[in-house]
């Protein structure tokens, strides 16, 4: 069993994914802008905990841990947009307890609202996963003030040793970091410059973007970060200052974030040809580079930026206002916050216009312009009653996204077969809530109701939800949707035409031939039928398209709800 000691050993993600201890004895010594070899190699930081490091290893640990009893806790990367019932939503910066990760790309969790399947990829394990229990307690009057002393001491050595483990993460995911780097310019970029026959310049522009350039800001920006560290006390390194004084030179990763989609594309083009796929295997053997393929090391910059914030809020917990690093940690956290909130921020958006694409292509009845014409996210969806002025209720159900909420009925026999029935303009509209009671206008009675009215005509629309929370989260889901439109419009936040339409156009090839429903889009699919034992999950909808942003690492498989429910009511596991 996995000692509670031992969690932050292994607690990186970036170790755990990206590191393979596969026995290799070469050196690969990193070397700086002057040429002198740094004193570590990467082999160095894969002797720390080869168990961990080997393949499947993070999963079999995790799962240790959970069933020796421990709270495993992970933080989102990114956020998780689904309109999948079987998956867990969440922001990028929540916290999620993992129950089960047996699966290495779908685990289990739980958070405030649900437990679901969430992807692997999208969250950092954090370093500290527990808090110490004298935080919550306090010394009861009777005991003597040597134990209340002694208390305290052990508290300090422990708050001293939950920083010293994220500073050796933050310093270690960086070396790993930093190989990666070097193995994509001189394994991939290198020997594609040498085969001009099978590459033009414009491609390996558009495959590696600035990445060299990353590299290069990266290795200064280590050798800095070694500069203060300690290593005698690794709770007493000031790396605050680093963040701050390389802050400008983050914003490289701005251009390379906004070009991975199309890096995506045109990778997955030239992988359909054998040859390409021979090659960069062969490139990968030379380098001797770990078992990932060619888009997961590519994607390994966006991961990056995205996990600063995280390290430095961990950090930041751990670090005392009388520490002489306070003010610059606090101060790095809020700069790297804001980088890697603008790059969640499209990388959400470009995740949701396949999502809403392959969701439109589903519902029966389409009119009218795309989606994707005016939209890029779902905000909120739920059944509503519909009223008409002569008193006739409609039952719909209601899909609000950015600019324009979407009516559908669903069909008596099939229920998870949607038809158009209209949609509203949200920029004309008006939010109008209503209390309980007679409606003056209409003259009927309401509960949980709110309006929808024009600004520049008679139209009125009134809405009734079942609960009055069910109200509450629409009202709430309005002003959200306001609010996005806002920061969009502030932000430059805009798709291209290119994108929505080959978005629209790969949702509609993977529709051809196929019944309208939810298994079409993005939504919950139907149960099927049970797999044999070996196979632990089913397969999402083959119509994920390929420009999906980060999709070529991203899993393309997702556990059956069923096994979840049968593992936890096997008597015996093997």
């Amino acid at each position: 069993m996995v000692a509670r000691g031992e969690i932050a050993r292994f607690w990186s993600l970036e170790s755990l994914h990206m590191v393979s201890a596969d026995g290799g004895t070469e050196s690969s010594a990193l070397v700086d802008d002057n040429g002198s070899e740094e004193d570590f190699s990467y082999e160095d930081l894969c002797q720390a905990n080869p168990r961990y490091l080997q393949p499947g290893g993070e999963q079999l640990a995790i799962n240790e841990l959970i069933g020796d009893g421990s709270v495993v806790w992970a933080e989102a990367l990114w956020d998780h947009v689904t309109m999948d019932d079987q998956e867990l939503g969440f922001k990028a910066g929540d916290v999620i307890q993992v129950l089960e990760a047996s699966n290495k790309d779908w685990w289990w969790g739980r958070n405030e609202d649900k437990e679901a399947w969430f992807p692997a990829s999208f969250v950092r394990l954090r370093v500290n996963q527990e808090e110490l229990s004298e935080n919550s307690s306090s010394t009861p009057g009777e005991e003597p003030d040597e134990d209340a002393g002694h208390s305290h001491h052990r508290h300090s050595e422990n708050k001293h040793q939950m920083r010293t483990n994220v500073i050796q993460e933050i310093m270690n995911t960086e070396r790993v970091y930093i190989k990666h780097l070097k193995d994509i310019c001189e394994g991939y970029i290198r020997q594609c410059r040498k085969h001009t026959g099978m590459f033009t310049v414009a491609q390996l522009a558009t495959i590696f973007g600035n990445i060299e350039d990353i590299y290069k800001f990266q290795r200064k920006f280590l050798k800095d970060l070694e500069k203060q560290y300690n290593k005698e006390e690794p709770h007493l390194s000031e790396i605050g200052s680093c963040f701050l004084q390389h802050q400008e030179g983050f914003a490289i990763y701005s251009e390379y974030c906004n070009n991975h989609p199309g890096a995506c594309l045109e990778l997955a083009q030239l992988m359909k040809q054998g040859k390409y796929r021979h090659f960069f295997e062969a490139c990968r053997l030379l380098q001797q580079m770990i078992d990932i393929a060619i888009d997961g090391f590519l994607l390994t910059p966006v991961q990056k930026i995205c996990k600063y914030p995280l390290q430095l809020a961990e950090l930041l917990k751990y670090t005392t206002q009388e520490h002489s690093d306070y003010n610059n940690i606090k101060a790095a956290y809020e700069a790297m916050k804001n980088v890697a909130c603008l790059i969640n921020e499209r990388k959400r958006k470009l995740e949701s216009i396949d999502k809403i694409a392959r969701w439109q292509v589903s519902i029966v009845g389409w009119e009218g312009l795309d989606i994707l014409d005016r939209s890029s996210e779902l905000i909120h969806s739920g059944e509503l009653t519909k009223i008409t002025k002569q008193g006739k209720s409609q039952q719909r159900t209601f899909f609000l996204f950015d600019h324009q909420l979407v009516s559908c009925k669903k069909d008596l026999l099939r229920r998870d077969m949607l038809y158009y029935k209209g949609r509203m303009d949200m920029d004309e509209m008006e939010l109008v809530d209503l209390e309980d009671g007679r409606d003056k206008d209409w003259n009927l009675s309401v509960k949980n109701a709110f309006k929808l009215v024009s600004k520049s005509s008679d139209e009125v629309h009134l809405f009734c939800a079942k609960k009055q929370e069910d109200k509450a989260r629409w009202l709430q889901a309005c002003a959200d949707e306001r609010r996005r439109v806002q920061e969009d419009r502030e932000m430059g936040m805009e798709i291209s035409e290119n994108q929505k339409k080959l978005a629209m156009l790969n949702a509609q090839k993977a529709g051809q031939g196929k019944s309208k429903g939810y298994s079409g889009c993005p939504m919950a699919p139907p149960h099927q039928g049970l797999h044999p034992l070996h196979q632990r999950h089913v397969t999402v909808p083959t119509s994920v398209p390929q420009q999906q942003v980060f999709a070529l690492a991203e899993p393309k498989r997702k556990p059956s709800l069923f096994w979840h429910t049968f593992n936890k009511l096997t008597p015996f596991r093997k």
